[in-house]
């Protein structure tokens, strides 16, 4: 891709993409790496994004990389998540720690589906799983939270 497009994708996504990121490697600093390398292959590669397609495809990008990193090897000091996330409300912040302790399958769920917007249709595609395993992983989710948090 021409270095314009890239520098244009990323002015665009690239929260999205730390954010996509942070739910599966949990280190901000690791989240950052995943977004310079996520544009850096666009950048290097002969690679085509369809117009209109871009997020999908640049979350499932990170999706994949983020899973290519977390199976190569345990990584030996990171930062207290509590100190990485500096949010305003008390309760946001509970919200968002204890969606950080759920299992990873129904975490990411619910980071696509809950903060990024996804569907579950598409949610599906990226995870290679189907739409009824989506939505039983988002109600699993919300059982776990509702029984940690007490409320809805």
């Amino acid at each position: 891709m021409e270095r314009e497009a890239v520098l244009a994708l990323f002015d665009r996504y690239a929260d999205t993409v730390y954010r996509a990121a942070l739910g599966y490697v949990r280190s901000p600093q690791e989240a950052e790496d995943v977004v310079q390398t996520v544009f850096l292959k666009l950048l290097e590669g002969d690679i085509a994004v369809y117009p209109g397609k871009e997020r999908a495809f640049l979350t499932k990008v990170t999706i994949n990389h983020c899973k290519n990193l977390l199976r190569a090897a345990r990584r030996h000091e990171t930062v207290e998540l509590e100190e990485a996330v500096s949010l305003t409300q008390p309760e946001d912040r509970d919200l968002f720690l204890a969606i950080m302790e759920l299992p990873e399958k129904v975490r990411t769920v619910v980071i696509l589906h809950c903060i990024e917007g996804y569907s579950f249709r598409e949610i599906s595609e990226f995870l290679h799983i189907g739409v009824s395993a989506v939505s039983m992983r988002l109600r699993r989710a919300k059982s776990i939270l509702k029984k940690q948090l007490g409320r809805d």
